[in-house]
């Protein structure tokens, strides 16, 4: 039932995923569906528990320095054979710029976990002395995080833009400066 619920999340978002529409496609009755969740927003806070356990191997684990951003390329090839989990994240995302929507405080809690985790190893990865010592470790994390975030919605948008391709070019120059001690002015202007 939480991977159909995806599937209608990520095609028509939450509020046009409807609880009726989401049981047929599950081939159950609404009844029957609302044994197993209250409501559409516990059914959504099943999905997105689905969602993090589904992405969690792609944590930058067991890599270091600038090994570990060498891993998000990973992540993109990951999206290019999971089209509809990042189609849901998207689609999501967007909806949950609305202050009332139930999803926000999970995205604002991933994007802000996501940004952390990498300026830590941002800033790891100065001390080591593999890259000058930054000004600015959060500019430079959430100006890679955009490129990445609207690489993949033009992939969405597009499927002949290689996602993959583009984005393993944007991170070999961003670490190639980085490398350089190219960072961003400090607080990004």
């Amino acid at each position: 039932m939480v991977s159909a619920a995806a599937k209608a999340f990520g095609e028509r978002g939450y509020n046009g995923a409807s609880m009726r529409q989401i049981a047929a496609d599950v081939g159950v009755s609404p009844a029957a569906l609302l044994r197993h969740f209250q409501d559409k927003e516990e059914l959504l806070a099943a999905v997105l528990e689905w969602w993090a356990r589904e992405t969690a191997a792609l944590r930058l684990e067991g890599r270091d320095g600038l090994g570990a951003f060498d891993g998000l390329r990973d992540l993109m090839t990951y999206h290019t054979h999971h089209r509809g989990l990042l189609e849901l994240f998207i689609h999501l995302t967007g909806e949950a710029s609305s202050e009332k929507h139930p999803a926000r405080a999970f995205s604002q809690d991933r994007y802000t976990g996501i940004v952390n985790m990498l300026v830590k190893r941002l800033l790891a990865t100065a001390e080591t002395g593999e890259i000058p010592p930054l000004t600015d470790a959060q500019a430079e994390v959430r100006a890679l995080c955009a490129t990445m975030d609207g690489l993949e919605i033009q992939w969405l948008l597009d499927p002949t833009v290689d996602l993959a391709g583009l984005f393993d070019f944007h991170l070999d120059h961003t670490l190639a400066r980085w490398r350089s001690g190219g960072y961003a002015p400090v607080g990004g202007s």
